[in-house]
């Protein structure tokens, strides 16, 4: 099968979306497909003709996931400073190919505007379709869709830019930017000094942030695949919170699945996930993650679309908990892509 891996981009997450690419990519050529690694903003300068023949390591380029977030103005540097999204070429050998195995993560990528633009190309793609995206990315929206369908979460506010707070919310607190991923611009601010700081800071990604009360207690995640849930996976960082740092450098976090929790605890979670994967009209497989606090309490926190899929991710984990291989996962999500 001709299988474009669509990885890159420009958001702040282009680190993890090309590690992700790189190991859906091997996998692929592993399996024995034609797949080809493509960063959809830098896109191909060669003639795409013939491209899936062609014996090259698409993946040969791809690091690891740094500590700190991209350069992207030196990311849009290598293009001219190009203001399109696509590249050289992308749409076109998109348009080739069997299917679009979609490797992206954060803004265009994940927020439903390339699967509304795919939709209308007639091109297949793997993930959510375009209103489940959009719902899932913008978590002021997922906040208010929660609280209508009873799905347990913090207390909380969205805030734009510039705008005077109306409600209260206790301190300590957790500030986060509405449409970013990978705890990019999340902080735990304990006083009024600390939570002007923490708006700062989530204000570089965006113009609306969320603001919920900080809830201390243990941290988990579930995959749900074609409606049904997997294990649950706990993630136990050995410093601090489960930052971008603690997602994606390995041995500072802890992982176990199945969770060392009651079982009624992992039912109900995996419940709710089911629950949200129906609310936010999400397809084919994504990833709820979850804090249960000091008193056994269930909070939901954030949906995930195009959940990461590096050495380190949590959804490869739980697809091998019930005994599905990297290859697998990847063969299975390429599969809901097409039924």
């Amino acid at each position: 099968m001709k299988i474009v891996v669509l990885a890159g981009g420009i958001s702040s997450e282009r680190d993890v979306s090309l590690s992700t690419g790189g190991m859906i990519y091997q996998a692929f050529r592993k399996n024995g497909h034609q797949a080809v690694l493509l960063d959809v903003y830098l896109g191909y300068e060669g003639d795409p003709e013939g491209i899936f023949e062609k014996d090259a390591d698409w993946a040969a380029q791809v690091g690891a996931v740094g500590e700190e977030c991209p350069d992207l103005d030196a990311v849009k540097a290598l293009r001219g400073g190009g203001r399109g999204f696509f590249g050289p070429h992308v749409l076109e050998i998109c348009g080739q190919a069997d299917c679009v195995f979609l490797a992206l993560h954060g803004a265009n990528g994940e927020d439903g505007r390339i699967q509304a633009c795919f939709d209308l190309l007639g091109i297949p793609y793997t993930g959510a379709d375009f209103t489940g995206s959009c719902l899932a990315m913008d978590k002021g929206i997922t906040k208010d869709l929660f609280r209508a369908y009873g799905i347990p979460t913090p207390t909380g506010i969205r805030l734009k830019q510039g705008r005077c707070e109306k409600e209260y919310v206790p301190y300590p607190r957790i500030v986060k930017t509405s449409c970013g991923g990978s705890s990019i611009g999340v902080c735990i601010a304990n006083d009024p000094s600390e939570y002007e700081a923490a708006k700062a800071e989530a204000f570089r990604y965006g113009r609306e942030v969320i603001v919920e009360q900080y809830v201390k207690g243990r941290e988990f995640s579930v995959g749900v695949m074609d409606g049904k849930a997997l294990p649950v996976i706990e993630m136990a960082p050995k410093e601090g919170f489960y930052d971008y740092r603690n997602k994606y450098q390995a041995g500072t976090t802890v992982e176990t699945c199945p969770a060392e929790i009651p079982e009624e605890k992992s039912l109900r979670m995996q419940e709710i996930a089911q629950e949200v994967f129906a609310i936010l009209r999400l397809k084919s497989y994504a990833r709820m993650d979850f804090i249960m606090s000091g008193d056994g309490e269930i909070y939901c926190l954030e949906a995930n679309t195009l959940p990461g899929m590096t050495p380190t991710s949590l959804l490869p984990q739980e697809a091998a908990a019930v005994g599905m291989d990297f290859g697998q996962l990847c063969e299975e999500i390429l599969r809901m892509a097409q039924g």
